[in-house]
């Protein structure tokens, strides 16, 4: 446990800072330095002035040089006692030893210690540094509070409806089974069912899905989604934490927090730098009073300039900051990341499993296939059975009902309707008796096939299709093949993959024949068919002993061994219950398109994160020899505020490369294949 607390005090170097402390405490440090530099040494021998005299003008740069020190400075010296207790020194041991070596050094030669004060140094060091911190925590606190600007899509009241008229209340006086009147161009107070109205709703703030909506009665809404042009009634479902909005903030807070092996690593990179500086800083006073034994300021520049220029500074930016924007990116775009290692895992995945029913498919009936006899157009057939089925509760009469309905076809209205037990329905369509039934209605009419009929039911029973019949009094006017549909969306997703060197699975509990069929449509490269659910998660095992990395895409409900079995674990279907544990990554949308999106995210922030590493460590290998003062013998000195800036300017570079990432996010989001 004590590790533990340690590892995250040393990665959270700012806890309980805000960008606000920083900019305050740089400008005010900024106006102290001004009169140092102005009434100092060093500005008066580079530019040959001198300054205004006045009783006490010598006490200008040790006073206000303190004041930088004691107030400026003070942060961090406090993050170093805070690293020093936990035994992480890193950073702000290394600013706090640098300034406070520079002002103890130049107090004492102030009070007779013979020596240059590094008075102006020093304030300018510190004052460097703050804008160095104010710089850093803006970038962190703009990508970690991108998303929380949702929050602002919530309307301060909502429109209560009451009786035959609505009140105007606050949203905390919502509860669940109120009904809200949300007016066109209003924002959508709580989570909801639309009990009346239809309107369009604007829900890319919370799916990334840049089309409005359509929504009727029975359809759910969003909290902080913005309604279009119609009037909606919603009955409340879920208000202030319970919303899919509040959902969305705490995964995304938890992703962001979460530790991956990228920051692991930078951290130890970090860790030893330190070490690293400190003996460079040894080394370099031992040196210099050796080679010029009477310049202890000198020597004392050296080891203040080192410590300064070797500060991880860069390192401790380099990961976090990839992290808050790539987290940002993907939940801008409905990918939900729980679990930092997950994403960042996401880029090695060579096999991604998908579970068939809801998730390359619909997950309910629909018409596939239709044969027609009697001269009647495919449309023209289904037209008529949407009618007899209209009223019937059936799981396959609701696929007829809609697909029809998909498909823009006319229905007429039915009278008369009746269920027949065991044999299906009867219905009157424009003055003409109709049935629609299996086998069971061809042998109790006595009615035969005709053959284009016969020979698309032939197709559909060798896909492991059901099949079901349109005749009238004399014959039969067509048969339909139903299945559970494929999304439209399956397909590309596939072939995202597929452009990616991703093998692609399907694992089902339907029969070998239906899976095969699936399979065959959209492409996918291997089956597991007839698969229980207890077997799922060996099946996922059997691929990782076969040397695959692999991506699990499930519901996130009968899918949880699998998908925390496999390498990535990915639930797919959420839609606004984002409280999905099961899985590293949530996806808000039903969309099998995001999973080559997520490993496309993975990608470009892994690289950005070996870039930032790269840069920052690499700095140092250059930096460090310079500040010691290897090459003072060819006039190339750094002073300790040259440091400051070199090592600053590192930082924003680091900060500049992570940002960079969002030119990449706008391959994450839409609905085409992300690059």
């Amino acid at each position: 446990m004590r590790a533990g607390r340690a590892e995250h005090a040393g990665h959270d170097k700012h806890a309980g800072h805000s960008v606000a402390m920083f900019r305050d405490k740089f400008w005010i440090s900024l106006a102290l330095t001004i009169p140092t530099l102005v009434w100092g040494h060093m500005l008066q021998r580079a530019f040959g002035y001198t300054a205004p005299a006045f009783a006490g003008s010598r006490w200008v740069p040790p006073l206000f040089g303190t004041a930088v020190f004691l107030y400026g400075g003070w942060v961090f010296i406090q993050g170093a006692i805070r690293e020093l207790r936990d035994r992480l020194p890193g950073m702000m041991t290394l600013i706090a030893l640098a300034i406070t070596v520079a002002f103890v050094f130049s107090a004492m030669v102030t009070v007779g210690y013979p020596g240059m004060p590094l008075w102006e140094e020093l304030a300018t060091l510190v004052t460097i540094m703050l804008l160095g911190h104010w710089i850093e925590m803006r970038s962190i606190f703009q990508a970690q509070g991108a998303l929380k600007e949702l929050a602002k899509l919530l309307p301060n009241t909502a429109v209560r409806v009451v009786g035959d008229g609505t009140e105007e209340v606050p949203l905390d006086a919502l509860r669940d089974g109120d009904v809200v009147l949300v007016r066109p161009g209003a924002g959508i107070p709580a989570d909801g069912a639309v009990r009346e109205g239809a309107s369009a709703v604007n829900e890319s703030m919370i799916t990334g899905e840049s089309r409005p909506v359509e929504k009727k009665a029975g359809d759910r809404v969003i909290a902080g989604t913005v309604n279009g042009s119609g009037s909606l009634r919603v009955e409340v479902t879920g208000t202030g934490e319970r919303t899919a909005l509040a959902g969305i903030m705490r995964l995304v807070e938890q992703a962001q927090s979460s530790r991956s092996r990228a920051q692991a690593l930078a951290d130890r990179a970090a860790f030893i730098l330190t070490l690293v500086a400190l003996g460079a800083g040894v080394v370099t006073l031992i040196a210099w009073l050796a080679i010029r034994p009477g310049e202890v300021a000198w020597a004392v520049e050296r080891v203040v300039t080192v410590l300064v220029i070797a500060c991880p500074h860069a390192l401790g930016l380099a990961i976090p900051l990839v992290i808050a924007i790539s987290t940002t990116i993907g939940a801008r775009n409905g990918l939900l990341v729980r679990d930092r290692r997950g994403l960042e895992e996401a880029r090695n995945v060579t096999a991604v499993v998908f579970d068939k029913t809801g998730t390359l498919t619909r997950g309910e009936f629909g018409v596939v296939d239709v044969a027609t006899a009697d001269g009647l157009t495919a449309d023209e057939a289904l037209g008529l059975a949407a009618a007899v089925e209209g009223d019937s509760e059936h799981t396959i009469a609701q696929g007829i009902v809609r697909s029809a309905t998909e498909r823009g076809v006319t229905v007429e209205r039915a009278e008369g309707y009746a269920a027949l037990p065991g044999v299906g329905a009867r219905a009157t369509v424009a003055g003409r008796a109709l049935y629609m039934g299996g086998p069971a209605l061809l042998r109790a009419k006595e009615r035969s096939m005709p053959e284009p009929v016969r020979a698309m039911v032939e197709r559909a029973t060798a896909r492991g299709q059901a099949s079901v019949y349109l005749a009238d009094e004399q014959a039969v006017l067509a048969a339909f093949a139903l299945a559970d549909v494929v999304r439209p969306e399956s397909r590309e997703a596939v072939q995202a993959l597929h452009a990616r060197g991703v093998e692609v699975v399907m694992m089902t509990g339907d029969a070998r024949q239906v899976a095969d069929a699936v399979a065959k449509e959209i492409g996918i490269d291997t089956v597991f068919a007839e698969v229980l659910p207890d077997q799922k998660a060996s099946k996922i095992e059997a691929l990782k002993k076969a040397g695959k990395r692999v991506a699990m895409v499930g519901d996130g409900v009968n899918d949880a061994p699998a998908l925390v079995t496999a390498d990535v674990g990915i639930a797919i279907g959420a839609g606004t219950d984002v409280a999905v544990e099961a899985g590293d990554i949530v996806l808000v949308r039903s969309d099998p398109r995001d999973v080559p999106r997520i490993i496309a995210l993975s990608r470009a922030s892994y690289r950005k994160m070996i870039q930032n590493l790269w840069w920052a460590a690499g700095y140092n290998v250059i930096a460090i020899p310079l500040a010691a003062g290897v090459l003072v013998s060819r006039g190339i000195v750094l002073s300790p505020a040259a440091g400051a800036v070199l090592m600053s300017l590192s930082t924003v570079i680091v900060a500049v490369n992570a940002h960079l990432l969002r030119s990449q996010g706008s391959g994450v989001g839409g609905q085409g294949s992300a690059r």
